[in-house]
């Protein structure tokens, strides 16, 4: 081999050499940057996978959560009489219905049975438990299951059917008890864990968001109640209401308590603390005094009262504004008294301008009882003050 030949091959050796040099550092380089880029023989995560956060002794946070309050949480089943009146089927035939006329039918009363179940969870370890109202309104039995199996005999302590709450008694001792959160802290997007009986389904957990807050209970179908709710998408299911909604530590920040029919992803729950500043005066027995005016009312605008103009006219001439419109009055009520009247629309109280039912509504809700309002309306073409007095809601009678 000639020298020229060998210079040759050292040449391209090194050169090669310095080729597999550059590349080595190169890709440690990338790796050192980048180090996603070392082969992972962990599972891999599909993209858009949402990843909980680790935790030592629990592989996320609705476990961690569910396991520090599952306990708690108890089944409540109640056994209540209904009444009603049945026709007697031999005066179903058309001959009698001619003779007596529609409507005066001789009826038979009929009474029986009716079981229920809802949800509800203990909050102090000597057997006081938070639920709906309407869970436990006019049982006369309710007996509480816990999550291990054991029955107790419950007793209903209180109920406020206006803020739809009732604290019910077992007798025990050393309870697993479940911690109360702050609901004013909660946030659009936070997450929300529910935890309760639905559709008979023992101990079922579902796991959602927080979709919206302050929803009224006017914009929800359910007026007779006074409350702002918490939206969720968390699925909510007849035999839920009274179990609790959880935040991602494990704490209650609400009460489940209502569905939308034929809405598929919205629920509704009771903010925590509204529960709290009243729950110590239900398991007293206490009354829980709610002012009241006495109408129904609707949130007026230009262009809802230009509707109500077109005929057929229900109300007289509707003025073109923003306020309340006076819908119905309760007759002998606090409104009726001082002189309010259907179709009038209310503007002002105590000076503040009025554009919403929920508005009127809280200003009454934090007046006190048996202290005059100052209210401003219009009639027709009238502007009038009348002085509405609230009194106390008195209870629904079974």
């Amino acid at each position: 081999m000639s020298v020229s030949s060998s210079s040759r091959i050292i040449r391209q050796t090194g050169i090669y050499g310095l080729l597999v040099v550059t590349n080595v550092a190169l890709t440690l380089g990338l790796l050192k940057v980048f180090p996603q880029l070392l082969p992972d023989n962990r599972s891999q995560v599909a993209p858009h996978t949402l990843v909980l956060p680790d935790n030592k002794q629990h592989p996320n946070f609705v476990t961690a959560a569910v396991n520090k309050v599952g306990e708690a949480v108890v089944r409540i089943d109640i056994e209540r009489t209904v009444r009603t009146n049945v026709e007697i089927p031999f005066f179903k035939n058309p001959f009698f219905r001619d003779f007596f006329g529609e409507g005066i039918l001789p009826r038979i009363p009929k009474e029986y049975q009716q079981l229920e179940q809802g949800s509800g969870f203990i909050i102090d370890s000597n057997g006081i438990i938070l639920t709906n109202a309407h869970v436990v309104s006019g049982a006369e039995e309710v007996i509480v299951t816990l999550k291990d199996g054991r029955t107790f005999q419950g007793v209903i302590q209180g109920i406020d059917e206006p803020s739809d709450l009732a604290v019910v008694k077992i007798r025990g001792k050393n309870l697993p008890f479940t911690s109360l959160g702050d609901s004013s802290q909660l946030q659009v997007g936070d997450w929300a864990i529910a935890v309760g009986n639905p559709l008979g389904l023992d101990n079922t957990v579902t796991f959602g968001i927080i979709s919206s807050l302050n929803r009224s209970s006017f914009e929800i179908g359910i007026p007779d109640t006074r409350l702002d709710f918490i939206q969720t998408d968390t699925s909510i299911n007849p035999g839920n209401s009274g179990g609790p909604l959880l935040n991602r530590k494990g704490e209650v920040i609400g009460i489940n308590t209502a569905i939308l029919a034929d809405a598929e992803g919205i629920g509704f729950a009771i903010p925590i603390n509204k529960a709290k500043a009243i729950k110590d005066q239900l398991a007293r027995g206490e009354n829980i005094p709610h002012p009241y005016i006495g109408i129904r009312m609707l949130s007026l605008t230009p262009e809802i009262a230009q509707q109500l103009n077109q005929p057929p006219n229900y109300f007289g001439r509707v003025p073109q504004i923003k306020g309340i419109l006076v819908v119905q009055v309760v007759p002998d009520s606090p409104a009726a008294v001082a002189g309010l009247l259907r179709g009038d629309v209310i503007t002002l109280i105590k000076g503040t301008e009025i554009e919403t039912a929920e508005q009127l509504q809280n200003l009454v809700e934090e007046s006190q009882i048996g202290k005059p309002l100052t209210m401003t309306i219009r009639r027709g073409e009238q502007t009038l003050e009348l002085s509405v007095t609230p009194q106390e809601l008195q209870k629904k009678t079974n």
